[in-house]
């Protein structure tokens, strides 16, 4: 990959929400890979090059949103930072909430927690993760507790907070509930709401909590973007209930 363009720098310094001298979060945007993939363009993990010190530490990636999901997202900027909050997070012990717009409707229950184990598969050179049958021995288990803040006859707009950390869990979970997140055309998800076309996966990390490296608790939150907003208000969906706080 080509070297930072002096408009790369910029770009990667407006998605910063939040910066100390231990974390580095990010507002990353819809069609931003988080690491890797096929697509010959910069991903995050690039950019934040753009913060590597004079002594050659480059902030670390503690985990990742799909290319489609938009929010926060956050880096370590040195080692013990980053070992700490990848503890935190192998044991659970993040809060992650996402808003989601899924069709059609509400779910049923309109709120609950969805505990279906998941199974990852490749068909050609794409990875699905998959619903599991109860007595599959590689099907890693998975949580994802859930509400719905608003809903109309065509969509509903949910909170949805994974206990794990499974691949595509947000989605295969609310699709698992005949609800899939609308733009989300590998699982079934509406790519039309209300007459207007969905231009991406309606999925948004809006918040992570966590205990911070130099000691308390943080909590960062990410804007919703235009194109949430506009579908979320094309489908009529006005909150009745605040998002967690």
């Amino acid at each position: 990959m080509s070297a930072l363009t002096d408009a790369d720098i910029e770009y990667v310094r407006s998605l910063v929400i939040h910066r100390d001298d231990f974390i580095i979060a990010f507002n990353k945007p819809a069609g931003l890979s988080s690491q890797g993939g096929r697509i010959q363009a910069h991903t995050l993990d690039d950019l934040i090059g753009a913060f590597t010190t004079a002594g050659g530490n480059k902030p670390r990636l503690v985990h990742r949103l799909d290319r489609d999901t938009s929010g926060v997202i956050i880096t370590a900027r040195t080692k013990p930072a980053a070992a700490f909050l990848g503890k935190a997070l192998m044991g659970r012990k993040v809060m992650k909430t996402y808003l989601a717009i899924v069709a059609p409707g509400a779910p049923e229950p309109r709120q609950g927690a969805i505990e279906a184990a998941l199974r990852r598969e490749e068909i050609g050179r794409e990875s699905y993760m998959r619903v599991a049958e109860p007595d599959d021995r590689e099907a890693q288990t998975a949580r994802t507790l859930y509400r719905t803040l608003a809903s109309s006859e065509v969509a509903a707009l949910v909170e949805a907070r994974p206990q794990t950390g499974r691949m595509h869990q947000i989605r295969v979970h609310l699709a698992h509930l005949r609800r899939p997140i609308a733009g989300d055309a590998r699982y079934g998800g509406a790519l039309m709401l209300a007459g207007e076309p969905v231009p991406r996966l309606m999925l948004h990390a809006a918040s992570i909590e966590f205990a911070h490296p130099a000691g308390g608790r943080l909590k960062i939150e990410a804007p919703i973007p235009p194109d949430f907003e506009r579908i979320r208000d094309v489908a009529g969906l006005v909150p009745t209930e605040p998002a967690a706080r």
